[in-house]
This record gives C-alpha cells, structure tokens and sequence, in this order.
C-alpha cells in the first residue's frame, strides 16, 4: 500500500492556504481544542466570504479567528470587519515574524508557533442574535458533518467520485 500519494486528494484541505498560514492554523486550532472549542476552519459567512476558522465553545459561544501571516497579508484585507456580525468573539492569529502593533486593539490577539498558541489579547464580546446565532451555528454543524462523511467516503474504495467529495466537504456550501 502505497504511503504518500502524489494527488492531494484530502478532502478535509482545500489548498488555498499557504505552509505559513497552515503552521498558525495547526497551533491555534490545537490550543482551542485544549479549551474545549469545536473548531472549524474555512466556513462560508453571509456574503460568501469564508472565514479561517471558526469555533464553538462548550457554551455555545461562537469565535471566529483571521490569520494573518504578514503586515501586507493584513493591509491588503478589508473583509475581517464584517466578521464580527456572525461571532461573539472576533480574534486575529498571527506567528512571531509579524508585527504585533498591526493588529487593531478592539480584536483579540493570538500568537501560533503551530505547535501551539497563546492568546496574547482577549477579544471583547458582542453577543450575537439569536437568529444569527442558530443561523452560524446550524451551518457550523451541517458543514462539519458533511466534512466528516467526505473523510470517510474518501477511503472508500466505492466511492461515486470526487464531485460527491466536493459537495459534502464543504467547498459548495452556502453562506450562513
């Protein structure tokens, strides 16, 4: 059986991401999952924009993290405002190579070496709506199980193809 495969046919990795950005995404997803968060990486919000991560704590709070991997990878972005209308807790993750002077004080703050992560600011809390709040958290479940039955299917050796694998992994999924 072969050990490593020449296709990147994981259907839990998008490939959109740089070695970089994974590194801070494998950290603060560790550190979450420490705290008990369900976490979820690449979740489409309203207007389509996908956010980097998503979590879910044990109390139902929904946290949306942005990675950032550079001063220009910041400048460049005017999305993350429109975060916090899906999200508790809006947070920037970065790793030691960027400047932590960047990131606006009224965000939260992380710092990932991808092993783990710290939060160097807490985030300040906009609690959201109700309706929002099942809205995100609905799409959050429906995603993650689709992503997980994707998985599975993966290994497969019946599977139906990798359209089914697009589908229920989540890169046609609608916008919450």
């Amino acid at each position: 059986m072969t050990i490593v495969s020449i296709h990147n046919d994981n259907p839990l990795i998008d490939g959109r991401q740089s070695d970089r950005a994974m590194m801070v995404r494998r950290g603060v997803q560790r550190m979450l999952a420490e705290m008990r968060h369900a976490v979820l990486p690449e979740l489409t919000l309203a207007g389509g924009r996908r956010a980097d991560l998503v979590s879910l704590s044990v109390k139902g709070e929904i946290w949306i993290v942005e990675i950032k991997t550079s001063v220009e990878d910041f400048r460049v972005d005017r999305k993350w405002p429109d975060y916090r209308r899906h999200c508790d807790r809006l947070f920037f993750a970065t790793h030691k190579d960027v400047p932590l002077d960047i990131f606006p004080e009224d965000c939260g703050l992380m710092l990932s070496d991808g092993y783990g992560a710290h939060i160097l600011r807490e985030a300040p809390e906009h609690r959201l709506p109700a309706p929002t709040r099942k809205s995100v958290t609905f799409a959050f479940a429906r995603v993650a199980a689709g992503r997980l039955l994707a998985a599975e299917l993966a290994t497969d050796p019946r599977r139906d193809g990798p359209e089914l694998s697009a589908i229920v992994a989540g890169r046609r999924d609608e916008p919450v």
